[in-house]
């Protein structure tokens, strides 16, 4: 009589085709991407799976978006040498 195999220690859940998606190119790409991502979310018409995958992906580009923004922050900082600059609309 045969064994019975063990059980696969891998996530039943399929992993997501668009994890492994490259980030876009551009935060205006993200942003689009993300949004038209949201539109689809919410619309409540995604199967689950792909309700999966796109929230992974969301997350993602929240993240990518978040990161480009800080490093803007962090360049502006630099080159105002740290101090605070009062803006004046011409």
């Amino acid at each position: 009589m045969p064994k019975a195999s063990a059980p696969s220690k891998t996530p039943s859940v399929p992993a997501p085709a668009q994890d492994s998606a490259a980030l876009p190119a551009s935060y205006e790409d993200a942003m689009r991407e993300l949004d038209a991502l949201v539109r689809r979310l919410e619309s409540g018409e995604m199967p689950l799976d792909q309700l999966l995958s796109g929230y992974q992906r969301g997350a993602s580009l929240l993240q990518y978006c978040r990161e480009r923004l800080q490093a803007v922050e962090d360049q502006i900082k630099v080159l105002d040498e740290g101090t605070q600059k009062v803006w004046k609309a011409q």
